[in-house]
């Protein structure tokens, strides 16, 4: 049986320079626990965004946000030899893909955060197959300044799709607007991980933005199973 643990606070950086990306997250690590290299930082910077990133936070866990939908193998291969820790698949791509995916982080020790954005629930339960995975419940960024969407605002037979707290079901991941508003709805849902981006990058005081949410978290005080406890 593992070792429950506390929801993991992952800090997400994008549409930023890497070096901006490192001081933003210096001035809140004591609040979060993961730091993702966002998709924009890889997509303009490449993969020394990670590379640099574990190297300013050795002792962090690591998230390349690199949403692989093809080409599995060698993309994943390319994140876990820059230093992450953890790697991002679309939950649409191929079987293969996420299989590949899956065979690469356990070779090199590290874990496959399955991003369930436009993913339905039928394939979402398929997905649950997925064991030592994170299933990410993702409102896209889109779909935030477009439609007003948040992820506190799951669709109830989504959010429960994989609402089961047993060591048999992978861990759950909640991204995509969240504040300090829309946080309890989701804590409710039992999730390990919650990502948070402008809630804290773009607060007027991102350390004392972070470390509200930390407290908030802590108030609710749901135990969760670490994704990262076998490594």
């Amino acid at each position: 049986m593992s070792e429950q643990q506390p929801v993991r606070v992952q800090l997400a950086l994008d549409r930023m320079t890497i070096q901006e990306a490192i001081t933003m997250a210096k001035q809140v690590e004591q609040h979060v626990d993961w730091i993702e290299v966002g998709t924009s930082l890889i997509k303009e910077f490449g993969i020394e965004s990670v590379r640099q990133m574990k190297q300013a936070f050795p002792h962090k866990i690591i998230v390349a946000d690199i949403k692989t939908f093809d080409n599995a193998k060698y993309e994943f291969e390319l994140c876990f030899e820059a230093g992450a820790d953890v790697a991002t698949v679309m939950g649409a791509a191929p079987d293969a893909t996420l299989e590949l995916c899956m065979q690469t982080a356990r070779r090199y020790q590290g874990q496959t955060m399955i991003d369930l954005l436009s993913v339905s629930p039928d394939r979402i339960q398929d997905l649950e197959r997925y064991t030592d995975a994170v299933l990410c419940h993702h409102v896209s960024k889109d779909e935030q300044e477009h439609n007003g969407q948040k992820a506190g605002q799951l669709n109830r037979h989504e959010a429960h799709a994989t609402s089961h707290s047993n060591d048999a079901t992978p861990q759950i991941a909640v991204a995509g607007g969240i504040t300090l508003t829309t946080l309890p709805t989701i804590l409710q849902q039992s999730p390990s991980v919650i990502i948070v981006g402008s809630a804290i990058t773009q607060a007027a005081q991102p350390q004392q933005a972070a470390q509200q949410i930390r407290e908030q978290i802590n108030q609710f005080a749901i135990p969760n199973v670490n994704p990262l406890a076998s490594l």
